[in-house]
């Protein structure tokens, strides 16, 4: 029996007006993407729902605007400039609920795209290295459309599909995607990974968000022991501590001797690391991300970045002002359940300033800005020049705090605008 089709006949399963899922990241089906861009004179009002789209993209391009609808749930560069556009637009949702938007009703999906390991001897392929929301939307979906990758690893956890689940079945042997953020950690990214590797314990269990910065902190514990990892994503940071029984997961709160994520992103080194690994779980956000399994690991680290802060310890993470920059993601899920877990640890660890010479400590957020984690839920703030602790101290405390882990040549600006605000 011949389980495989071509593209065209595959994508001929959408039509106008469907609500179309996408798989992300390193799973994000360009195939059938370019296929759906090849269709469009014959679709009208498709809406396109993902996150973390990788590549090229092609239906997120102006010319295509009267076929396809861009609605991110997290925004990534091939569909940024569409998103803020009339050709798209934002879902703020933390990651963790977006499961419950498939499954409620909310977003109901017509068709999800995905991208999959080939069947096993029992038939069942893997979501890969992206399980993250695509465990729901092919829960929930009326067709499935799977793009078979022989180069796709083949992922343990919640992320198998039966072959006979899947209504049209393309075969597309090519590389990943790829990405190495451990090549562009530099000087100053080492410097913020010191800091925090200095307030990280022993038997503590991580949780890295996405960037150099996570990965400069994984180089920076070299010589800590018993570590654990309940993630939200991955990337090659990890597979150095693994290998030296660093990461060993022997002192979580739940699963334990497994590092639990719900996707990688990393090189093909990763991807070769992670291919029918044990030691790994891949799991869908709705189970990842919920801060109450987050919180059942004692000493839960959770490390991620910021677009700027403001001298009250408001976090903008999503956006440039009105700019939809990213999205919500797992940032907020991961700061609660780090903050509620025995001897755990928040922290936002950001450059003092962009690398066009912007400050991230400022007076105030832009105009339009979007909070991910509000000053009530920050606790650790961490730059090139220090630590900054929140957790407990009142507005001016706070900004005191900030400016001291500001960029020097910016503390006057920050002094004066705390003095004009709080009179002192």
């Amino acid at each position: 029996m011949n389980l495989y089709t071509t593209v065209e006949d595959a994508v001929s399963l959408i039509k106008s007006g469907d609500r179309v899922f996408s798989h992300g990241s390193a799973c994000t089906p360009n195939l059938l993407i370019d296929e759906l861009a090849r269709q469009s004179d014959r679709l009208k009002d498709v809406e396109f729902v993902s996150i973390t789209q990788q590549g090229n993209v092609k239906i997120a391009k102006p010319q295509y605007k009267n076929s396809f609808y861009i609605n991110s749930l997290f925004v990534s560069a091939p569909v940024r400039e569409a998103v803020n556009s009339e050709r798209g637009d934002f879902v703020p949702v933390f990651l963790s609920e977006i499961p419950l938007l498939f499954k409620g009703g909310h977003l109901s999906i017509d068709v999800a795209m995905i991208t999959v390991s080939p069947p096993d001897n029992h038939g069942y392929c893997t979501l890969g290295t992206s399980v993250d929301v695509a465990r729901s939307a092919v829960d929930t979906a009326k067709l499935i459309i799977a793009q078979v990758n022989p180069k796709m690893p083949r992922t343990h956890g919640n992320g198998m599909i039966h072959y006979s689940k899947i209504n049209k079945m393309v075969w597309h042997d090519e590389e990943l995607l790829t990405v190495d953020y451990g090549a562009k950690v530099g000087e100053q990214e080492l410097l913020i990974g010191k800091h925090v590797a200095q307030i990280i314990d022993d038997k503590s269990t991580l949780q890295m968000g996405i960037g150099t910065i996570p990965d400069a902190v994984l180089k920076c514990l070299g010589n800590h022991k018993d570590l654990g990892v309940h993630t939200e994503m991955i990337s090659d940071g990890v597979l150095d501590l693994m290998e030296k029984e660093i990461i060993n997961n022997k002192f979580k709160g739940t699963h334990l001797n497994r590092t639990i994520t719900s996707f990688a992103f990393g090189t093909k080194k990763l991807y070769d690391y992670i291919n029918d690994n044990p030691a790994f779980a891949f799991m869908d956000v709705e189970h990842v991300n919920y801060p109450i399994n987050i919180m059942k690991n004692k000493k839960m680290v959770a490390i991620n970045s910021a677009i700027e802060i403001d001298l009250t310890g408001q976090v903008c993470a999503d956006s440039i002002g009105t700019y939809q920059f990213s999205g919500i993601g797992g940032q907020m899920d991961f700061m609660r359940g780090a903050a509620l877990s025995e001897g755990g640890k928040p922290i936002i660890a950001i450059s003092s300033r962009t690398n066009k010479g912007v400050p991230r400590i400022v007076p105030f957020l832009k105009q339009g800005a979007g909070v991910v984690t509000t000053r009530g839920h920050i606790h650790y703030v961490v730059t090139e020049f220090g630590t900054a602790y929140l957790y407990g101290k009142n507005l001016k405390q706070r900004a005191k705090a900030l400016i001291e882990i500001s960029h020097p040549d910016d503390r006057e600006m920050l002094e004066r605008a705390a003095f004009e605000r709080f009179n002192q």
